[in-house]
């Protein structure tokens, strides 16, 4: 029998482009029947304002932090879960963030892989630092 711990197969900060087929195989497995997966890219705008790069920085803990909440969110009814998020320089179009997560079922699979985005996006110290084109810039998550 497999434990929680056992499901989580992928957990990873990265400066390199992200695969989703390595995500995508991390949570493969016979067992499972669906796999929710979300995939988060740099979008050409935000505010109103044409994105110029993004800059992803992450806390020491962001790694640990980040393990912590796929055990938080998985759930006895799912058959593994993984997560990489990009750090470093990033452009229009370049995957910043890769979750999935494989159920006997889709409606656990949705359910986890929304709670893993959204419960990362709240908790681990990942900072997005956004240059617009126009040369003005913001932080966010700080």
């Amino acid at each position: 029998m497999t434990t929680l711990q056992d499901r989580v197969r992928l957990i990873d900060l990265r400066e390199t482009p992200l695969s989703v087929d390595e995500v995508w195989q991390a949570v493969s497995d016979p067992a499972a029947g669906g796999v929710g997966l979300f995939v988060g890219q740099v979008r050409r705008t935000d505010h109103a304002k044409s994105v110029d790069l993004l800059e992803y920085s992450a806390h020491p803990t962001a790694l640990e932090e980040l393990r912590a909440v796929a055990l938080e969110v998985i759930t006895d009814e799912c058959t593994a879960i993984a997560a990489v998020h990009r750090v470093g320089r990033l452009t229009v179009g370049d995957l910043a963030v890769v979750v999935a997560v494989s159920a006997p079922h889709r409606g656990e699979a949705l359910r986890v892989c929304t709670a893993m985005i959204d419960t990362l996006k709240a908790r681990v110290p990942i900072w997005k630092h956004q240059v617009f084109l126009d040369g003005s810039d913001e932080w966010v998550g700080m």
